[in-house]
């Protein structure tokens, strides 16, 4: 596995060490000109967790697979908290949020994997 998908597994089980909702991961790798190869769209119920979510990646990240974030945004009020690993954008909701910005919806012509929610 190269080390971009093996950061993706990592930051997915970071998303569900701390019950991450609706996990998808979205593969760019197909699309000439695109920011990333694969985001990991995420959410939280709430700004509390949605933080926890997003120390909860930069552990497993930083424990599992060597690697921290180039940038994170987001933090302050944890609506929506976006983390930029190069390769791998991270991006962490409230439901309300995920829904107004849609970006499932905006990258279906990419390939979208759901996650299935640990119970």
């Amino acid at each position: 596995m190269d080390q971009t998908k093996e950061l993706v597994k990592t930051i997915v089980e970071g998303l569900q060490e701390k019950k991450g909702k609706n996990i998808v991961t979205v593969d760019l790798t197909q699309l000439s000109g695109a920011v990333c190869e694969y985001m990991v769209i995420c959410e939280g119920n709430t700004p509390t967790q949605v933080s926890a979510l997003s120390d909860s990646v930069w552990d497993f990240a930083r424990k599992n697979a060597g690697e921290k974030p180039l940038s994170i945004d987001g933090n302050q009020n944890a609506q929506w908290i976006g983390m930029d690993y190069g390769t791998v954008l991270v991006h962490i909701f409230l439901p309300e949020q995920r829904e107004f910005y849609n970006l499932e919806n905006l990258w279906s012509d990419s390939k979208v994997t759901q996650i299935p929610d640990l119970d």
